[in-house]
């Protein structure tokens, strides 16, 4: 919201941040009140500097900022939260930038997108406070993203042959759509899905926010889920996304 003298305070999320010139940095900041920003903190990695722990990648902060042409500069910043489990853990840190630049990505300059924040702060905290499994929170998180971006697959019944229910259900990720497996595709590339995945991708399109990752699977089901929602993301999204890789890397 406006502050004095031209300033204005907003909540924000860092996802990503860049060192320039001999102490500063360059951040991407996802608000509440605006949206995703660029934002020039000067200073902030001098030693001491009050800007610091705010300027960090995944740090939630209340800012203070002035905006000048384009770019927004951070006059200050109180840390609500940092989200220290991350730091401890490269699996999950590696993850937490993965979700961030997904998150990124669909999100759109100066627009404010409070369930992408919303569902991108419930991911860290269940990364970072709750313990969640990495490999659970990966393709619930994606499936609800995209699904919030506009991407929502439709799972219900056979695409093709309109069968209430599909029969070894498969995920067309270029149509994104649900058909019998003996029904063939429709034109794009399809994925194969348990009962029970279906279930559970039920719950993470339509069920409550705060219930995201209550749910539970077989091993082998969770690697179905996750295989259909990485492949998903990429067809909808149309492109590759190097934290992923990194992620990958990490979990060899």
């Amino acid at each position: 919201m406006p502050g004095e003298q031209g300033k204005t305070v907003a909540h924000g999320l860092i996802l990503r941040e860049t060192e320039t010139k001999e102490a500063d940095k360059i951040l991407t900041v996802l608000t509440a009140e605006i949206g995703k920003i660029p934002v020039i903190a000067r200073g902030a990695r001098r030693k001491n500097s009050r800007l610091a722990a705010a300027c960090q990648l995944f740090a939630w902060s209340e800012m203070t900022l002035y905006k000048r042409g384009s770019w927004y500069y951070l006059d200050g910043a109180d840390p609500v939260e940092l989200f220290t489990g991350l730091q401890t853990d490269l699996v999950r840190l590696s993850l937490a930038a993965y979700l961030a630049e997904l998150t990124e990505f669909v999100a759109g300059e100066e627009n404010p997108v409070p369930e992408l924040l919303r569902l991108l702060l419930n991911g860290l905290y269940a990364l970072a406070k709750l313990g969640k499994a990495p490999e659970l929170v990966k393709p619930a998180f994606t499936f609800r993203l995209l699904a919030l971006a506009g991407f929502e697959p439709m799972i219900e019944g056979c695409a093709v042959c309109g069968a209430e229910k599909a029969v070894q259900p498969v995920l067309d990720v270029v149509q994104g759509v649900v058909h019998c497996r003996r029904c063939g595709g429709v034109g794009g590339e399809s994925f194969p899905l348990s009962a029970a995945c279906m279930t559970a991708l039920e719950h993470i399109l339509h069920g409550p926010d705060r219930k995201l990752y209550s749910f539970t699977l077989m091993p082998e089901d969770l690697r179905l889920l996750d295989r259909a929602a990485e492949a998903f993301a990429g067809a909808q999204l149309e492109r590759s996304f190097r934290t992923l890789g990194y992620y990958k890397a990490v979990l060899i």
